[in-house]
């Protein structure tokens, strides 16, 4: 397995992709040319998405292992989650004439132009935890239905506070896809949950530093403040350790969605009683199984595609599929978890 990191604007290399069971050229799969498969993260530097890096990484041996012929994992992102950036990454691989490009969206409508561009070239396009608006993808894969991921944020917060108080919910971006649909899931479930006073929705953009900035503002602002739901991985431990530097532990509760090996600190100080996740890892292993079949001219909307050790996945009429349901982590089981990602 070869792999490769790239940032944007690396200059055009080889022919145009042109998908299918041949590769530029006319040259088949698994006659001396890898099939490029890039996964691009909201940004880099996030250790979610490092996971998911480990995970195409891992996906790439075991196709190789079973005869199925080199992949080669380009694994890249912007430095930051503005969607301009992004798309200057997606034109990069564009100009490198990849096979196939897996993507988790800051924007879902800005990076149409440019992924609807990467397809006319032959080069399929998936996204993955964040989708690109349809006619900008052919599938996208969600960690979780979006049902899901905001029964498990609302339960943690209600299980958090006794099931009594006011939450604060701190996002990535405004414009992000699953953020935003894990919002509206989170609200329209509050009448599940009368004791709880939904006060306000703020961004941290995916990015540490606001989004400590942005909790610490919380604190300030609602000093009353029992829950900080946090549905990325960056915020959930941005807003700990602003709770945890406010002398709050104890009295404010952190919970959301975050990594074990993040998020174990503080669930052994008590600022995060309870979180969930899904296996980012297991993402990335999907993602590259699927944009191999891709390319290899297997599956699309409609179909169910085999994901090596994970077992088939089912996409609807539309291009959507599943993972699973998050799993949730607190003191009993988090050394262990914090151990695996």
């Amino acid at each position: 397995m070869n792999r490769r990191d790239v940032l944007a604007g690396i200059s055009a290399l080889g022919a145009v992709a042109t998908g299918g069971l041949l590769l530029p050229g006319g040259t088949a799969w698994g006659a001396g040319r890898p099939v490029r498969i890039a996964i691009v993260a909201k940004s880099l530097g996030n250790g979610f998405f490092n996971a998911v890096h480990l995970g195409g990484d891992q996906a790439a041996s075991a196709i190789a292992a079973a005869g199925g012929g080199p992949v080669e994992v380009i694994f890249t992102g912007p430095t930051n989650t503005a969607a301009e950036n992004q798309i200057d990454v997606v034109n990069a691989l564009i100009a490198q004439h990849v096979d196939a490009i897996a993507i988790s969206a800051n924007d879902p409508d800005a990076l149409v132009p440019s992924c609807k561009r990467a397809m006319q070239r032959g080069i399929k396009v998936m996204s993955y935890d964040s989708s690109v608006a349809k006619d900008g993808r052919i599938l996208y894969l969600a960690d979780a239905t979006d049902q899901q991921a905001g029964d498990a944020c609302l339960d943690l917060a209600a299980d958090a506070c006794n099931g009594h108080g006011k939450v604060a919910i701190l996002s990535a971006t405004a414009t992000s896809t699953n953020q935003n649909s894990w919002i509206a899931a989170m609200k329209s479930d509050l009448p599940k949950h009368p004791g709880l006073d939904l006060v306000t929705i703020v961004y941290g953009d995916d990015l540490s530093d606001k989004s400590y900035r942005e909790a610490t503002a919380l604190l300030q602002k609602y000093p009353d403040l029992a829950v900080i739901i946090a549905p990325s991985t960056v915020a959930i431990t941005a807003a700990a350790k602003a709770v945890d530097d406010a002398g709050k532990s104890g009295r404010v509760f952190v919970t959301g969605l975050g990594l074990p090996s993040e998020c174990a600190g503080a669930v052994e100080r008590g600022t995060i009683k309870s979180f969930a996740i899904w296996n980012p890892v297991d993402i990335g292993y999907a993602v590259i199984e699927i944009a191999s079949a891709l390319v290899a001219g297997k599956g699309g909307p409609g179909t169910s595609i085999p994901a090596g050790k994970l077992g088939p996945i089912a996409f609807d009429a539309d291009g959507n599929g599943t993972l699973g349901k998050p799993t949730t982590y607190d003191k009993s089981d988090i050394v262990a978890a914090a151990k695996l990602f």
